[in-house]
């Protein structure tokens, strides 16, 4: 993955999507479990998605005016918004499940998990 930070390399459409990571931090504030420590604006060369990151190497992308976080599972390595990943959790490694497990324990949505089905 290419990554850039310097606006020149931006296009006018990913600008734009700059612009509109700003208005909705302004508007709404940064995801509730996003540092920000270090926050900057980062464009992946290779998919033109533009969003905010920090030193903690999280992600903050838009939708409909508002930031959520994006995460990366450490074994498969599935990406997408809490629900996207939500929406896998059947389908994924155990080791994803502990880990998409504890997340939702940190965000407080234990409860939007799958009841455990028994042998």
């Amino acid at each position: 993955m290419t990554t850039t930070t310097n606006l020149a390399d931006f296009g006018f459409r990913e600008i734009k999507m700059a612009r509109d990571l700003l208005d909705a931090w302004i508007a709404s504030g940064l995801p509730s479990d996003f540092s920000d420590a270090g926050v900057t604006i980062m464009m992946n060369s290779n998919s033109g998605n533009v969003f905010l990151t920090n030193e903690e190497f999280e992600v903050a992308m838009e939708s409909e005016g508002k930031l959520y976080s994006f995460y990366n599972s450490p074994y498969e390595g599935k990406e997408g918004s809490f629900e996207d990943l939500l929406a896998e959790y059947a389908d994924m490694h155990a080791e994803d499940q502990e880990w998409f497990k504890e997340l939702a324990e940190r965000l407080s949505r234990e409860d939007e998990l799958p009841a455990d089905e028994e042998e």
